[in-house]
């Protein structure tokens, strides 16, 4: 479907023309792979761009079954009963001490941008499963923004029926029948390195 993620947005951004310039507008990335494609998208409509920091917590017979999500400041979870407070406890400490590493990476001293009463478009360069994205977008809707809109190039049909219950608007440009993971839907996917997000973020900036 998409050559790489620079041409995934092109084609995106289009489909949010009508936040252009919005007043109290923002685009929040999801790191690293959504970067890039916020990036092309906030130079279009004309908005500033930061990232959305948040990490799943792992189940603990399986790492890659999400249970919930931390923030910065605030954590979502899925109640389970087999899984201890103290789990829960201890994989938000880890975690919250890895997103804090991560902000002073790519925004160095920058304060993080208020979203209260603004129109927030988070964007990500796929949904697989969409559960730590709808962790986020719990999260988010606690820090009052006047509407959360998703933004992605593709999405599973499971990803884009669960997300579009909780979110204002959600932008997706192809939701196949069979979802075979994400960069099944790119002809380069490479990974999106450290350093590329500081770029981009600097960029935006400049």
């Amino acid at each position: 479907m998409f050559s790489n993620r620079i041409t995934a947005a092109q084609q995106l951004a289009p489909l949010l023309k009508k936040y252009k310039e919005q007043p109290g507008g923002l685009v929040l990335a999801v790191p690293r792979g959504g970067v890039p494609i916020a990036y092309v998208i906030a130079k279009n409509l004309h908005l500033p761009l930061s990232l959305v920091l948040t990490k799943k917590i792992g189940h603990p017979a399986n790492e890659e079954y999400a249970i919930g999500a931390v923030s910065l400041t605030d954590r979502y979870l899925v109640s389970h009963k087999e899984v201890s407070p103290a789990y829960i406890d201890e994989a938000t400490t880890r975690i919250r001490k890895r997103l804090r590493e991560m902000y002073h990476m790519y925004l160095g001293d920058r304060q993080p941008e208020p979203i209260n009463g603004k129109t927030v478009i988070v964007v990500d360069d796929g949904i697989a499963t969409g559960n730590t994205l709808l962790a986020t977008v719990k999260m988010l809707r606690k820090e009052n923004p006047a509407k959360i809109i998703v933004a992605a190039p593709v999405a599973s049909q499971n990803a884009y029926a669960m997300l579009s219950k909780v979110v204002d608007e959600l932008i997706i440009l192809h939701i196949p029948t069979l979802f075979r993971g994400v960069g099944a839907f790119y002809d380069d996917f490479a990974q999106v390195t450290n350093e590329e997000v500081i770029y981009y973020l600097a960029k935006e900036r400049t």
